[in-house]
């Protein structure tokens, strides 16, 4: 054992080693960190740039060092998880081991129980045995059936009793290691087990009882087996309610016994009675057959009457059998009543039990709930997940509940027996009692046909009885003794009938005794505490009950005496008895076991007591407590004594009343339990006696030192002896109410060990918490203790040399009386200083008691430290007041007071240095937490510092990519502006361009399988693509632009004079066109694929960019979670530096009301310090050695008596050289403790100037936080700035689009109005040609109906006029020629304008769908962007609180460690305990078998004696015949033979004894068979452990001997050592002595000394006072310094709030704005987004009115040019009319006259001669001659002539006269008036052509004019109103649908322009017209000019 305390103290040291040296190191990095943080503080650097330098070197070293943190965290963390699981491991491990023992020792209880049955069981058995072989003896054949029987009952039913005891036989003495740590679920789990075995134990005694009845009413019919089943059925009933009612079923189990024992009875007694009617009638029958005599049959009838002997032998057996049963029921029924009786126990026990259980729940439950408040947090999700799973088995436990009453509703109609398995074995029971029923019938039926025979053989042989009539005789006596054995055997039985009804009625009070004590256990329960309050007075009632069983037993004792049942063989009943004592012995000796096991734990509580009392008494007190003791141990001697008499009395009175055993065997069982209790007090007052002898020994040894030394100091200890007195008085009255208590607790451990073993554990718990409770308060007097003893030393080492020189002493005072007197003033002064001091004291306590009321809230723990201190001023009082007021010149008691002083001095200095190593350890941890605030900021600084450079890195790469989105967006716009420049400038045709753009798209192609082939990433393809979409978006732009200049120069077509010019234009615009798309080509070819490398070197670049923005956010999350994890340490830190300063301010309160009152009294103090230390330094060595020589006196002493007083003498030495030591380091710790003092004044002024330093950083990373935030605003802005950038390109791109869209419909509407343009060409050339063939037929014929009417002078006029008419064709027909080759091109043009337009219109497709891609992947990218700032949001959260689960696994690891720490310690306590307990278990069996061996020897003694008893009876036998002999011999002779009787009579009482011893010894030898063979298992289970026992236990024997072997070489080195220096000290002696001589001469001397070193000692003590007032100033402007400095950090940490409330609520409100502005934005976007399209729409319209208006204003010019032209072309032609008329003039005209001619036969007749007139007016004649002309013509009838000479001239002459053909008015108006009209037309200059206004630009939604058979009107007048019209709507304000015509047939062109026009609305077309009757060629004519 010890070897294992060792090996696990050596475990223990080495890993406190290792965490001390793990302490160390980490205390020596905050010391080296100190330092080098102090010196950082030193350099301080003056510019930023070197400063930030500094500051970025120490952020990587901090980085550094936070990276080896992080491993040593990860470590630790494992670390924590793997003892996580070890303490998981070790607790599962514990709970088994504890959970095996704990069955175990119940088993063994139970089988303990259960042996003790079967063992009295087996006694009454063997009693009856007895009885039975002694009544039946004469019977030679009956004997041994009776035995066989009763043995095989009794084993069998004895044999549930012995059946529990087979499988735990191998754990008898094994060490049980039981553990405490998890007490309350196992106790939970122990009394849940006790509940099933005991229903278990009901259950089975349930069907032993219906066994027994069954096999008792075996006799009885099937009516009471059907009782019972009933019975049966009603108990399982009520056995399904509840455990309350199983008093109910016990009570009716007892009813029915009792009915079935008296039927038993009743048809035994019939029976018995129908056999002694029989026997009586065959008696009478053999009487009257003897009175006959017959001789010739006699031989015949002998075989017959033995025949009929036998029989009624049969019978008598049979009798006998029954008997037999009826004693084995009585058994079976004494044996249910023990065990209700052990029931009633039990329970009682298992009351006790549950009272004690309970309170010790309540303790575990508060220690629970502590435990489980901490945990709950971490608990929450387990209990949901637990109270889940608890409503899940709740419902499968319903559903279970449902299914088994389905069950039970389905089985109980038909078969309700098959319910249980009891039911089952009832029923097999039941029918096995009817097999043996019917057995016994057919032995019965069988036995009443022999006894029939045997009559008949009487009738038959009554003539042969005569001869034998002596053999009758012979048989008649057999069958009087037969009969004397039936009589007896009836007595027995009545007998036996009375003691089963007093039995009945003992069931019966014991069964209601039992309901009514189990009804009471509810109540008791909830009465728990006033019990305990009521077991104290019942402890009295115990002791009354202890005198009362007493009288009982010896009342009991008479009635054994009085009952006569068995008086036949007293030498048997001796025997019996005899066994019954080694049975008492045997039982004595467990119970010797169990009280040693009380005793050990009464011994643990003593042990306590004991420490106690050592603590609270001094030497005096020992020597008067072991006086006390003494007397206790010599009361406890005779108590024993006494006890001893008692019991030797009671086995007198056994011996004399052994004859009545048998009959009260159950009582007799009950007072052996009173003599085993009774056995258990004794032993426990002889284990008392013993600890109280070992108490007598220590203080004797202790008392033998202490006497010698402090013979000489009686009279200074007077004074202590009194107050010690006074407490020992209270120790002792304490001790005797403990002592009651403790023996209450030990007889209620006794009562419950006797049956269950966890009561007495239970109690050892508590016992062993009431010591754990008082463990601080021991810890604490012990080390007071300590103090006091080395005090006492130094005392009793200067009260040595004072009393050696005392003599001497008092002659120097007797002649230095003057001296004294001055001493004594000097005392009275000091008196006086100490009352002012003590009158300060108590006004500063008052003081500080006010203060402290004030402060109670704060300072609560100052409270107990201020009372203790009043103590202490009131005993300085008290000690003061008391030797000043006997201040008498006697020194001796100065001296005593001033090591009073001293030691209270020493107390201070030591809770001083205990609150400066707290002190120390507060400035560490506040070094600590300082040393990590600083690293906390710097890495806030650092980070901060790179959050700074990363924010200016985005924002100069958001500037860069701003700048290269702009400059791309103006290259982008100088090549559209390039293009549209270069539009008018191409060569190249148009299917080259189309061949380019192919190019262009497999290089495109190319290019992208290269990137394929480099590994691009997908955002690089998608930016890629994104670039190639945008320079396509451009290509459509150029597209539209050049669609937009085809159509303005389609639009020049004016005339058709223009339409060669307007050829000419097409082809230069396709060639411009041509051009452009290979300007596109090569843009796309070369620039375009320059411009996608561009673009993906710059999308690479912004995908590195972004990855870097990533990244750094990634970063900035890091360090935020970071910054967040140092803020939460850093405010844990900030609290454990609050808590750590409100300790030292509260330790500076403390020392300040500690110092004051020493302060007061200081040079007191002083001065007996000085005394003492003169004093120590002349005598310290020969006090030394005087005190070891005392010590090896003692030690030399105590090991002539024995090694355990060598043991202590070396204990009290090596404690001396201990004390030496410590004073020795006491004085290196106090000059440690000033070195401390001085190093914290250093470390608060390093703290104040760090906390500044702190400040002004804090100063500074506020600055940089709030420059952060701006700078992030201002990213913010640059963001949406680029956001709103984007949107507007973007809508620019849908402008465009929307621009191209209008291309394509004008170059649909261009398509369509060439092909206008052909069909019209076409028609013009056709039209004209039927025309003039219809026109030149008509007149034919008319010329021919009027050439033969008209006279034939008209013929000239005629061909010249047809003449005229053929010029005029052929002249038409090079116009049509003319313009039909102009259509020919025209429409080639048109067809390649088409193919030009079809492949722009699939560019355009293509590059529209391009772009869209483009807008989809830019959408794609913003969503991308928003999701991937999101996950980060998320991933920073998860960050977050990553970090805050971090700090809680740390708190957790922290908190499992001290755990764990706990676990191993109680582990370690519990291996102690558990060694402890195997210790004595061996202890205790090595007693039982010296017990077992004394026992041995007492009865072989009492046999030996029994033997020479019998022989001395024998001898004086022989010498009665002798004498009788010899009766006439010699006197002297008989004297001879007289004492010769007598010694021989001596010597047979000594063979008897040894005959007994014999006998007893067999008998013992058979039971130590029976034993062997149980224990033989056992042994060999035990035997392979003892095996490794022993050689665990050789080697410590080994080691034992090594070391004591050791101890004795170095006892012997001590021995050599001590022996010299015993010379020594004789010789210092011999000097001494007269050294003595001069210290008289040197006396008087030393006193002056001493008066000049007592001045010089006020000198100091005032020094000292100075110095303590200073240090005390120091000690509060320190508090005061701490003060400011927690203000300060308090003021830090409200700062740092507020800071970061403030920035989070302005970060909120920032969000809250950013959130509206974003809403507000939207909405402003939406409603933008509606203006702008509005406003496209209007700048589409603006742009298309200014194109027109540029190509109006161009067409004006071009028209003035084309007018100046023609306005010379006229002047010129106006000359040469001018001239031909004057040189025509008077000339005819042909012409003229062809169409005078023609409009005069055109006009009509009425109007004839206005032409004529007009004719006349022509040739020159005036208008009379024409009139006369006209009348001769009317009345000669020239008019015809002339109007058909005249007719083609007017019509001619009048082209622009308008006439409509419905109207009637045309042809009716004259000739003269069309003709005037003409001549005036003709005759006024023409106008230019007119400039078309604004206004008169035709809209493109203006509806087309209607279109009728006859052409439009061309008057000015139509021309103003279709101005008007064209000026009713204002082109500026057309809506946006109109801009667009959706049909071109519907909408006009943009201008008044004729190609441009529709064809409803522009030109005529030409339909062949038929010309009526009525009407004349001349009209046709006319009409046809005017279309």
């Amino acid at each position: 054992m010890s070897s294992w305390l060792g090996g696990l103290g050596s475990g223990l040291g080495q890993s406190l080693g290792q965490v001390g040296g793990s302490l160390s190191s980490f205390t020596g990095q905050i010391s080296n960190f100190t330092k080098d943080m102090l010196l950082e503080g030193v350099e301080e650097v003056g510019d930023a740039a070197t400063e930030l330098q500094v500051s970025n070197s120490k952020l990587a070293e901090v980085e550094a060092a936070f990276a080896t943190q992080k491993s040593e965290y990860e470590r630790l963390r494992k670390l924590h998880a793997e003892l996580e699981e070890k303490l998981e491991a070790s607790e599962i491990q514990i709970k088994q081991q504890s959970a095996e023992y704990r069955t175990l020792l119940q088993q063994k209880d139970v089988e303990i129980s259960h042996l003790k049955a079967r063992q009295s069981g087996l006694q009454e058995e063997v009693q009856k045995l007895q009885q039975s072989a002694q009544s039946a003896s004469t019977g030679a054949a009956v004997l041994p059936v009776t035995t066989t029987s009763s043995i095989t009952t009794s084993s069998s039913a004895s044999s549930f009793l012995s059946r529990p005891s087979g499988s735990n036989q191998g754990f008898h003495s094994d060490e049980v290691d039981l553990s405490d740590v998890i007490w309350s679920q196992q106790e939970i789990n122990r009394l849940s087990m006790e509940v099933m075995r005991l229903e278990a134990e009901v259950a089975h005694w349930r069907r032993v009882s219906q066994a027994n009845t069954g096999t008792g009413a075996g006799n009885g019919d099937q009516g009471e087996i059907l009782k019972l089943q009933k019975t049966i059925k009603e108990l399982r009933e009520e056995m399904s309610h509840e455990v309350d009612e199983h008093q109910h079923e016990l009570a009716a189990l007892q009813d029915a016994q009792r009915q079935k024992l008296a039927d038993i009875t009743r048809r035994h007694r019939e029976e018995l009675a129908e056999y002694e009617e029989r026997i009586e009638e065959l008696e009478e029958q053999i009487q009257s057959g003897g009175g006959q005599t017959s001789s010739p049959s006699d031989a015949s009838k002998l075989p017959e009457l033995q025949k009929t002997i036998k029989s009624l032998q049969e019978t008598a057996e049979q009798q006998e059998k029954q008997l037999a049963e009826l004693q084995h029921s009585l058994e079976e029924a004494r044996r249910k009543h023990a065990a209700l009786q052990l029931e009633k126990n039990e329970t009682q026990d298992e009351n006790a039990g549950l009272l004690q259980n309970y309170t010790r729940l309540q303790a575990s439950v508060t220690e629970l709930q502590t435990r489980v408040q901490e945990q709950e947090g971490k608990a929450l999700q387990k209990a949901q997940l637990d109270h889940e799973i608890q409503m899940l088995r709740n419902n499968l436990s319903a559903a279970e509940k449902e299914i088994q009453r389905l069950k039970t509703l389905t089985e109980s109609e038909p078969k309700e027996e098959v319910e249980h398995a009891d039911i089952l074995e009832l029923n097999t029971i039941i029918g096995t009692l009817k097999r043996e029923k019917d057995i016994l019938e057919q032995e019965k039926l069988s036995l009443q046909e022999r006894v029939k025979m045997a009559e008949e053989q009487v009738v038959s042989s009554k003539g042969a009885e005569s001869g034998d009539s002596e053999f009758l005789g012979d048989m008649k006596v057999e069958l009087e003794r037969k009969e004397n054995a039936l009589r007896a055997a009836e007595e027995e039985r009545d007998n036996l009938m009375s003691e089963l009804e007093e039995l009945d009625r003992q069931n019966q009070e014991a069964t209601q005794h039992m309901i009514s004590v189990k009804e009471q256990l509810s109540g008791q329960l909830k009465e728990a505490e006033a019990e305990l309050t009521r077991l104290t007075a019942e402890l009295s009632t115990t002791k009354d009950q202890r005198k009362t069983l007493e009288q009982e037993l010896v009342t009991q004792k008479e009635r054994m005496s009085q009952s006569a049942f068995t008086l036949n063989d007293l030498h048997m009943g001796k025997q019996q008895l005899e066994q019954t004592v080694k049975e008492l012995k045997d039982k004595l000796g467990h119970a010797q076991e169990q009280s040693r096991e009380a005793r050990r734990e009464i011994t643990e509580l003593k042990k306590t007591l004991q420490e106690r009392d050592e603590q609270l008494s001094s030497a005096k007190a020992e020597l008067d407590q072991a006086e006390g003791r003494g007397t206790e141990a010599l009361g406890t001697k005779e108590e024993l004594a006494v006890k001893e008499r008692e019991l030797s009395d009671l086995r007198r009175e056994l011996d004399e009343m052994r004859s009545a055993q048998e009959k009260v065997m159950s009582e007799d069982y009950e007072l052996k339990m009173e003599n085993r209790r009774l056995k258990v007090e004794s032993e426990q007052v002889v284990g008392k006696v013993d600890e109280l002898t070992k108490q007598m020994k220590e203080s004797q040894a202790s008392l033998n030192r202490t006497v010698r030394e402090r013979d000489t100091r009686i009279e200074a200890l007077k004074l202590e002896k009194t107050q010690l007195e006074g407490e020992l008085r209270q120790a002792e009255r304490r001790l005797a109410e403990q002592e009651k208590q403790y023996q209450q607790t030990i007889e209620e451990l006794t009562r419950a060990r006797s049956m269950d073993a966890s009561a007495l554990q239970m109690e050892h718990e508590r016992a062993i918490k009431l010591n754990q409770e008082k463990d601080m308060e021991i810890a604490q007097l012990k080390r007071d203790m300590e103090q006091l003893a080395s005090d006492h030393r130094d005392t009793n080492e200067m009260l040595s040399i004072t009393v050696a020189g005392q003599k001497q002493l008092t002659d120097l005072l007797q002649e230095k009386d003057v001296f004294m007197d001055t001493l004594k003033q000097n005392a009275a002064d000091l008196q006086a200083e100490m009352e002012n001091s003590i009158s300060v004291t108590t006004k500063e306590a008052e003081a500080l008691r006010q203060a402290l009321e004030e402060k109670d809230k704060q300072l609560g723990g100052m409270k107990e430290e201020n009372s203790h201190l009043k103590e202490e001023i009131d005993r300085l009082r008290d000690q003061q007041s008391r030797p000043q007021a006997l201040a008498e010149p006697r020194t001796l008691d100065i001296i005593t007071e001033l090591e009073t002083e001293i030691t209270q001095l020493k107390s201070s200095r030591n809770s001083l240095e205990e609150e400066v190593q707290t002190l120390r350890r507060t400035l560490e941890e506040q070094q600590a937490s300082l040393l990590l605030s600083q690293q906390s900021l710097q890495t806030q600084q650092s980070e901060l510092e790179q959050a700074h450079a990363r924010h200016q890195q985005t924002t100069l790469n958001y500037d860069r990519l701003i700048h290269a989105r702009d400059e791309e967006i103006s290259q982008l716009q100088k090549t559209v502006d390039q293009l549209s420049e270069s539009r008018g400038r191409a060569d190249s045709p148009p299917v080259h361009g189309e061949v380019i753009l192919q190019e262009d798209k497999t290089q495109a192609l190319n290019q992208e399988n290269g990137n394929e082939k480099h590994d691009l990433s997908k955002v690089e393809l998608e930016r890629l693509v994104r670039g190639i979409k945008e320079k396509e978006t451009e290509i459509n732009q150029l597209n539209e632009k050049n669609l937009s200049l085809t159509r303005q120069l389609d639009q020049l077509v004016v005339s058709r004079d223009e339409v060669g010019k307007l050829s000419q234009m097409i082809l230069q615009k396709d060639l411009e066109i041509q051009a452009l798309h290979a300007r596109v080509s090569m843009g796309g070819g070369g620039g375009h694929s320059q411009d996608v490398m561009f673009l993906q070197q710059q999308l690479q670049a912004y995908a590195v960019e972004r990855e870097q923005v990533l990244a750094v956010l990634n970063e900035k999350t890091r360090e935020n979670s970071q910054l967040r994890s140092d803020y939460h340490r850093l405010m844990d830190i900030m609290a454990g530096k609050e808590a750590a300063l409100v300790k030292l301010q509260q330790e500076n309160q403390r020392l300040s009301n500690m110092s004051d009152p020493s302060g007061s009294q200081e040079m007191f103090k002083e001065t007996i310090q000085n005394l003492s230390r003169i004093i120590r330094e002349k005598d310290i060595e020969i006090d030394a050695l005087t005190q070891k020589c005392q010590t090896l006196v003692t030690v030399l002493q105590s090991s002539s008596g024995g090694e355990s007083g060598a043991g202590m003498g070396g204990v009290s030495s090596n404690q001396f050289e201990e004390l030496l030591q410590e004073r020795d380091t006491l004085k290196q710790q106090v000059k440690k403790m000033e070195e401390w003092k001085q190093q914290v004044i250093t470390t608060v002024k390093n703290m104040q100037h760090e906390s500044a330093q702190l400040q002004e950083e804090l100063i500074k990373l506020q600055g940089q936080i709030s420059a952060d935030s701006d700078c992030s605003s201002k990213l913010s802005v640059d963001y949406a700035r680029l956001i709103h950038s984007y949107e507007q390109k973007e809508k620019r791109l849908g402008s465009l689009s929307l621009e191209l869209a209008q291309v394509q419909q004008t170059i649909t509407q261009l398509s369509t109005t060439k092909d206008v343009l052909l069909g019209k060409l076409d028609s013009v050339g056709q039209t004209p040609e039927v025309v003039v063939a219809q026109s030149s037929g008509t007149p034919l014929t008319a010329d021919a109906s009027r050439h033969q009417s008209a006279p034939p002078a008209s013929s000239d006029n005629l061909q010249e006029e047809l003449v005229r008419l053929q010029a005029q064709l052929s002249e038409r027909e090079n116009m049509i020629r003319t313009l039909q080759e102009n259509n020919h091109r025209l429409s080639n043009s048109a067809s390649a304008s088409e193919s030009e337009q079809r492949s722009q219109a699939e560019e355009i497709r293509q590059i529209r769908e391009r772009l869209e891609a483009q807008q989809r992947s830019v959408r794609e990218k913003d969503l991308l962007i928003k999701t991937k700032g999101d996950q980060l949001i998320q991933v920073s959260d998860a960050l977050r609180n990553r970090e805050n689960d971090n700090e809680v696994l740390k708190q957790a690891v922290t908190n499992l460690k001290e755990r764990a720490l706990i676990l191993e310690m109680d582990v370690k306590n519990l291996k102690e305990e558990n060694e402890l307990v195997a210790a004595r278990s061996r202890e205790k069996e090595s007693e039982f078998r010296a017990l077992q061996e004394t026992n041995m020897q007492v009865s072989l003694l009492l046999r030996e004696k029994e033997f020479e008893l019998s022989a001395m009876s024998e001898k004086a036998a022989t010498v009665e015949r002798m004498l009788k002999d010899k009766e006439q011999g010699k006197s002297g002779e008989l004297n001879q033979l007289l004492n010769e009787l007598k010694s021989m009579q001596d010597k047979a009482v000594a063979f008897q004894q040894e005959r007994d011893q014999v006998m007893m010894a067999l008998k013992q030898k058979q039971m130590e068979t029976t034993a062997v063979q149980t224990e033989l298992q056992h042994m060999r289970d035990k035997e392979q452990r003892l095996s490794l026992e022993l050689e665990r236990l050789r080697n410590h024997l080994l080691e034992i001997e090594d070391s004591y072997t050791r101890e004795a070489l170095a006892a012997e080195d001590r021995e050599t050592e001590l022996r010299r220096r015993v010379a020594m000290l004789d010789e210092k002696l011999a000097t001494s002595s007269s050294a003595v001589e001069n210290a008289s001469q040197q006396a008087s001397m030393q006193v002056e000394s001493l008066q000049e070193q007592l001045s010089e000692v006020m000198k100091q003590r005032d020094n000292a006072l100075a110095q303590l007032m200073t240090s005390q100033e120091q000690v509060n402007q320190y508090a005061v310094s701490l003060s400011n400095l927690q203000m300060v950090l308090e003021q830090f940490q409200q700062e740092e709030k507020a800071m970061y409330s403030a920035e989070l609520e302005k970060h909120k409100r920032e969000k809250e704005d950013w959130k509206r502005k974003a809403q507000r934005l939207e909405d402003q976007a939406s409603a933008l987004q509606l203006n702008l399209d509005e406003a496209n729409a209007a700048l589409d319209s603006a742009s298309r009115l200014t194109d027109q208006l540029d190509l109006k204003e161009e067409q004006i010019e071009e028209l003035k040019k084309q007018v100046d032209v023609r306005q010379e072309m006229l002047e010129e032609a106006q000359r040469k009319l001018m001239n031909l008329l004057n040189s025509t003039e008077g000339k005819i005209d042909k012409v003229l006259m062809r169409n005078l001619f023609l409009g005069y036969f055109h006009t009509p007749k009425t109007k004839r001669a206005d032409v004529l007139r007009l004719m006349g007016s022509v040739l020159g004649l005036s208008r009379e001659d024409v009139d006369k002309m006209l009348q001769d013509d009317g009345r000669h009838g020239v008019t015809g002539w002339v109007s058909s000479w005249l007719g083609g001239r007017g019509a001619q002459s009048v082209p622009n006269t308008p006439q409509r053909p419905t109207s009637g008015q045309g042809l009716n108006s004259s000739f003269s008036e069309m003709f005037v009209r003409f001549l005036e037309i003709e005759s006024t200059p023409s106008l230019p052509a007119p400039k078309l206004p604004v206004h008169d630009i035709k809209p493109l939604s203006d509806p087309p004019l209607r279109r009728t058979s006859s052409a439009a009107s061309n008057t000015p007048a139509g021309a103003v109103a279709a101005s008007k019209r064209a000026g009713e709507a204002n082109p500026f304000l057309a809506p946006r649908s109109a801009a667009v015509p959706l049909l071109a047939g519907s909408g006009s062109g943009g201008s008044g322009h004729l190609l441009m026009k529709p064809i409803s609305d522009a030109l005529p077309t030409f339909t062949p017209v038929p010309v009526s009757a009525e009407a004349s060629g001349g009209a046709v004519l006319k009409d046809l000019l005017k279309q």
